[in-house]
């Protein structure tokens, strides 16, 4: 790992105490701990099952970029990323819950516990893992519990060297360093060196954007997009100032809260950068959210593309579309980058 203590910490934006926190040394824990496996550098060698490709589906995650370059610029986030965590540089006031016990088991009413969570029903899936409703017994209160098979994502390459457990392992250090009323909230990590399964308990928002019926399908009235631009732009300025570049602003991970507000989500293919160093090599996102800039093989700005997803996200909200759709993933490009907006 680099030697980080040259950060330059009066450039970083600093909430009261921001990086305050002081980390308690954590207990060692057994080779199959996801905690442990970031350090392992996640190197598999041989054929393996799942391997990710592009399906042709545009609004989908997709990358791109030299191997090489990609491989650099996650390992420096990486190495970031814990430096900040091993020195208590952790923007929330209370640090993200850790269990290292899973209990399975059920209610009086035969449903299906983990710890102390009942589950309700399934939400969906994410990046790498399903997404299910839970209830805790302590609380009372609804969480959303994204499950994942640490096996299925050691074997689920997304670079020649790279597996798609350090995508998660990254997106679990980021949320646990950041809280914000527009970012959905990490309240527990629950990782059991002897099993399988790995779960992030994650604040439950409940629905995304609601069509108002004006303009065209699925658009926005322009006070609700104004009102949600707003708390998008707060959540993501937040980010920013804290040396985070989110990499897929898009509909899809923007939640609504009962009382509408935003906050965004899925940090997957997120990324840490030093100091005012935002410079990246590749598009981890959604291709039609995709900066011009990011797909032409050259050296970019990450805060620069997540402000370009911003400005295609406010065109959908209002206008109910993309601005930039072709028939295939290359006619797409060619579009943002010669400005050539989709016909109505």
């Amino acid at each position: 790992m680099g030697d980080y203590k040259s950060f330059s910490f009066s450039k970083m934006m600093g909430c009261c105490g921001c990086f305050g926190f002081v980390q308690k040394p954590r207990p060692r824990r057994a080779k199959r701990s996801i905690s442990n496996l970031l350090s392992q550098g996640l190197l598999l060698d041989g054929e393996t099952e799942g391997e990710e490709t592009y399906s042709g589906d545009v609004t989908s995650n997709c990358t791109s970029g030299d191997d090489n370059e990609v491989q650099a610029v996650r390992n420096r986030s990486e190495d970031i990323l814990n430096f900040r965590a091993e020195n208590g540089m952790v923007c929330r006031p209370f640090p993200v819950k850790e269990t290292c016990k899973l209990d399975r088991s059920e209610d009086e009413n035969g449903n299906k516990m983990i710890n102390e969570y009942v589950r309700e029903y399934k939400i969906g899936c994410g990046s790498y893992g399903k997404v299910a409703l839970y209830r805790s017994s302590v609380d009372g209160k609804h969480y959303a519990i994204k499950s994942f098979h640490k096996s299925h994502l050691q074997k689920l390459r997304v670079a020649p060297s790279e597996t798609a457990m350090t995508d998660v392992l990254r997106e679990v250090l980021i949320m646990k360093m950041v809280e914000h009323p527009n970012i959905v909230n990490l309240i527990e990590v629950i990782d059991d060196p002897e099993s399988d399964d790995f779960y992030m308990v994650l604040e439950y928002v409940e629905s995304k954007w609601v069509c108002e019926g004006t303009g065209h399908p699925c658009a926005l009235g322009e006070e609700t997009a104004r009102k949600y631009l707003r708390d998008i732009v707060s959540g993501l300025t937040y980010l920013h100032a804290h040396n985070i570049v989110h990499g897929d602003i898009k509909p899809d991970n923007l939640l609504i809260t009962r009382h509408g507000t935003v906050k965004i989500g899925d940090f997957s293919v997120s990324q840490a950068f030093e100091d005012g160093n935002d410079e990246l090599r590749r598009s981890p996102g959604t291709p039609v959210f995709t900066a011009p800039e990011c797909c032409l093989g050259l050296t970019y700005h990450g805060k620069a593309s997540d402000t370009w997803a911003v400005g295609v996200t406010l065109y959908c909200m209002i206008l109910g579309e993309y601005p930039f759709l072709g028939d295939t993933l290359q006619d797409t490009y060619d579009k943002f980058c010669q400005r050539t907006l989709t016909p109505s």
